[in-house]
C-alpha cells in the first residue's frame, strides 16, 4: 500500500529512523496531492484546497502500524485518511494514505468544513474524491 507523504517524511534519514533496521518501506516516487495544501505549525499539515508536492512510501501493514505511532494517530495529533489516486478505478491500487494533524493541536489556523470531530470532517472531504494524489 502506499502513503502520500510532504513533511519529515520525505527525508530518507528521517524515514530510516522511523523503521529502523525493518525494511518495511520504499520510495515509491514523486507524487502531488491535489485539493489541499501544505501548512507549517508545530509540525506541517494540511489544509483544503491547492496542492501540495511530496513522495510516496510503499508499507506494508507493519510499517503502516509504525507510521501511525509515529504521527500520533492513537493520541489524535494526526488523522490517517485514505484518499485516491485519480486513476478511475476503485480497487487497492486505487488508494492512497495521507496523515493530516489536528490544526488545534498543532497551532496552525486551519478549518475544514462540516460539522463534528476533526477526524470525520477530514474523512467526509477526503471521501468526496476532491483529495486526489497524482
Amino acid at each position: 500500500m502506499f502513503v502520500f507523504v510532504y513533511g519529515t517524511l520525505t527525508d530518507p534519514e528521517q524515514v530510516a529512523t522511523v523503521f529502523g533496521d525493518s525494511s518495511q518501506y520504499e520510495f515509491a516516487g514523486r507524487a502531488t496531492l491535489e485539493g489541499c495544501h501544505r501548512v507549517d505549525g508545530r509540525y506541517p499539515t494540511l489544509a483544503p484546497g491547492g496542492s501540495v508536492d511530496g513522495r510516496l512510501l510503499a508499507v506494508d501493514d507493519a510499517g503502516l502500524e509504525r507510521l501511525d505511532r509515529y504521527e500520533g494517530v492513537d493520541s489524535g495529533l494526526y488523522v490517517r485518511v485514505e484518499v485516491s489516486t485519480g486513476s478511475g478505478v476503485e480497487d487497492e491500487d486505487d488508494r492512497c494514505w495521507v496523515y493530516v494533524g489536528d490544526p488545534v493541536r498543532l497551532d496552525v489556523d486551519v478549518t475544514w468544513p462540516g460539522d463534528g470531530p476533526f477526524c470525520d470532517r477530514v474523512r467526509r472531504v477526503a471521501s468526496r474524491r476532491v483529495v486526489v494524489v497524482r
